[in-house]
C-alpha cells in the first residue's frame, strides 16, 4: 500500500464532510451568499476552497520534493489558520444548529489526522532535491481533480458573491434611522412585527419596511444572524415575551414555518411542522392581548395546500370560499394556522389569512434549485404532468403583504398566485425555455409516491387556484404571466437580491 493511500482516503471522507456542510449549512439554511452581512465569512470560504483545490490537483497528480514540500506544509497551515478565523466568525454572527457544530467538530478531528499523515510524507520530501515530481496515483488522481475542479469553482462562486454583495452594499440607499432598545421612542414609535424576518420572503420584506422608513421587530431563533444581515436599526428578539406590553406594534406579518418540501414527513416532523406555524401563531395572539394598544392588523402566511391535493387534472378553478379537505396533512396544516390567525379577529384586530403558492425568486424557496435543473437540462415532467402548479413572482408575494398592511379593506382569505395557471409540465417547459432549453426528462408518478409518501401530493397532485379576491380588490400583479416571471428571473441582476 503507498504511503499515500490513507491520505487519499482521509481527504476524501473530508472532502465528502465539507461538500455536506457547505450545501446543507452554508447554502441552504444560512443562505450565506444572499446576505450582505456574510461577506467576511464568504471570503474566508474562497480562500479556504481555493486551497484545498490545490492540494487535491497537487496531491493527485506530485510530489513536492525539497522547497516545495514548504510551499504545501505552508497552504496547509494557512487553511488552518483561514478555518479558525472562520469559526470565530461564524460564532460572530449566527447561533450554529447542533449538526453543524458536530460536524465542524468531525472536520476538525478528520484536518488533524490529515496533518499527521501528511507530517512524515512532508518530511520525505523535504530531504530530496529541490523538484515538482510528477507521481501520478491511477484513477485516484481523476477522482482527486474531479475534487480540485470542484472546489476551485466553488470557490470562485463565493468569491463572486464576495463582489455581488459589495456592489449591492455600497450602492444600498442609507436606511433610516431606527428607533431600538433603550431609545426614547422605542415604546411609542408604532412599529412592524414580522415572524420568520430571516427567511427567504420575511428578509426582502424587513429591508423593504426598513428602506421604507418603518420601524421594524423581528422574531427570530437566531438574533446574532438577525442582527447580522438585518442591520442593526432592527430590533430582533428571541421571544415575544421580550416585547414589553406598552410597545406599539401597528402591524404584524406571520411568516414563520419550518420548510414543509424537505424532509419526509414522519410523525416528528409533521409535529415540528405544525408547531413552527401554529405555536408562534398562537405566541403572536397572546402578545396582542397584552399589549396596551392593539395592532391594526394581522397578515398571516398560509398555503394553498389549504385546499389539499387534488388528482383530478380537470376539476374546477378554486377561489377563496373553496372548502378545506380534512384528513389531508397539508390541509388539516393550513386550516390549524388560519383557525389559530382568525383568534386575533375578536380582539377587534383585522386578520388577512394569506394563501401562497409556490414563490418564485432568487436567494431561497423553490426557484434556485429549479432553475438549476433546468439551465443544466435536467427539468422534468412529473407523473403525468397535468397537476395545476400555483405559483407567485417573489415581487406579487412582497406587493400583496404590503396590500394587506395598507388597505383597510382587505381581510379574510387571499389566494396569493398569480392569475396565469399553469400546469406541471407548462411550468417546467416554461421554466427550460427561459434558459433556451428544452424538457427531455419525465419522472413517472409511483417512484415518487413510494419514496416520498404523503408529501409526494405537493409534486404530483395540484390546486387550481385562483386569485379572485386579490383581482376584485384591485390588486395589480407586477408578473401576472409565468413566461414574463421567468424571463424577468433569468435576467442578470445588477443588485444582489434584485427582483
Amino acid at each position: 500500500m503507498s504511503a499515500m493511500t490513507p491520505v487519499f482516503m482521509l481527504l476524501s471522507v473530508q472532502a465528502a464532510m465539507g461538500a455536506f456542510d457547505n450545501w446543507w449549512h452554508h447554502e441552504l439554511q444560512a443562505r450565506l451568499p444572499h446576505r450582505p452581512s456574510a461577506r467576511y465569512e464568504l471570503a474566508l470560504h474562497a480562500a479556504r476552497e481555493a486551497i484545498y483545490g490545490v492540494v487535491f490537483f497537487g496531491l493527485a497528480w506530485f510530489a513536492w520534493h525539497g522547497a516545495w514540500a514548504v510551499l504545501i506544509a505552508a497552504l496547509l497551515l494557512t487553511e488552518l489558520g483561514i478555518t479558525l478565523a472562520d469559526f470565530l466568525e461564524e460564532d460572530r454572527t449566527r447561533r450554529l444548529p447542533s449538526l453543524e457544530r458536530v460536524l465542524h467538530t468531525l472536520l476538525t478531528i478528520s484536518y488533524g489526522l490529515f496533518l499527521g499523515l501528511m507530517a512524515p510524507v512532508l518530511w520525505g520530501w523535504l530531504q530530496q532535491p529541490t523538484a515538482l515530481v510528477v507521481a501520478p496515483h491511477g484513477w485516484v488522481s481523476w477522482l482527486f481533480t474531479a475534487f480540485a475542479l470542484g472546489v476551485w469553482a466553488w470557490s470562485v462562486r463565493n468569491l463572486r458573491a464576495v463582489l455581488r454583495l459589495r456592489r449591492a452594499a455600497a450602492s444600498a440607499p442609507a436606511a433610516q434611522p431606527q428607533a431600538v432598545p433603550g431609545d426614547s421612542q422605542h415604546h411609542t414609535a408604532p412599529a412592524t412585527l414580522v415572524t420568520g424576518a430571516t427567511g427567504f420572503v420575511g428578509s426582502t420584506l424587513v429591508a423593504q419596511l426598513v428602506q421604507g422608513g418603518q420601524r421594524v421587530i423581528v422574531l427570530t431563533r437566531d438574533v446574532l444572524q438577525a442582527r447580522a444581515s438585518l442591520g442593526p436599526g432592527v430590533w430582533a428578539v428571541d421571544t415575544l415575551d421580550a416585547i414589553p406590553p406598552e410597545t406599539r406594534i401597528d402591524a404584524v406579518v406571520q411568516l414563520a414555518g419550518a420548510r414543509v418540501l424537505g424532509m419526509p414527513w414522519t410523525a416528528a416532523r409533521r409535529r415540528v411542522l405544525l408547531a413552527s406555524r401554529v405555536d408562534t401563531t398562537m405566541a403572536v395572539v397572546a402578545l396582542m392581548r397584552r399589549l396596551h394598544h392593539r395592532p391594526r392588523v394581522l397578515v398571516s402566511a398560509s398555503a394553498v395546500g389549504f385546499y389539499g391535493a387534488s388528482p383530478n387534472a380537470s376539476m374546477e378553478p378554486l377561489h377563496e370560499a373553496a372548502p378545506p379537505r380534512p384528513g389531508e396533512f397539508q390541509s388539516d396544516l393550513c386550516a390549524a394556522i388560519e383557525h389559530e390567525a382568525r383568534r386575533a379577529e375578536a380582539l377587534g384586530v383585522r386578520v388577512v389569512r394569506l394563501r401562497l403558492g409556490v414563490v418564485l425568486g432568487h436567494g431561497g424557496g423553490a426557484y434556485p434549485l429549479q432553475a438549476l435543473s433546468a439551465r443544466l437540462g435536467l427539468g422534468a415532467v412529473l407523473g403525468h404532468g397535468r397537476q395545476a402548479a400555483p405559483w407567485i413572482h417573489l415581487a406579487d408575494a412582497l406587493g400583496l403583504i404590503r396590500f394587506a398592511l395598507a388597505r383597510n379593506d382587505v381581510q379574510g382569505p387571499i389566494n396569493a398566485v398569480a392569475p396565469g395557471a399553469v400546469s406541471q409540465r407548462g411550468f417546467v417547459q416554461a421554466l427550460a425555455a427561459s434558459f433556451g432549453q428544452r424538457v427531455w426528462l419525465a419522472m413517472p408518478a409511483a417512484p415518487l409516491r413510494w419514496a416520498l409518501g404523503e408529501m409526494s401530493t405537493l409534486l404530483l397532485d395540484g390546486q387550481n387556484v385562483v386569485p379572485q379576491a386579490a383581482l376584485a380588490l384591485g390588486y395589480q400583479f407586477v408578473h401576472p404571466d409565468l413566461p414574463g416571471a421567468l424571463r424577468d428571473l433569468a435576467a442578470p441582476r445588477a443588485e444582489a437580491g434584485a427582483q
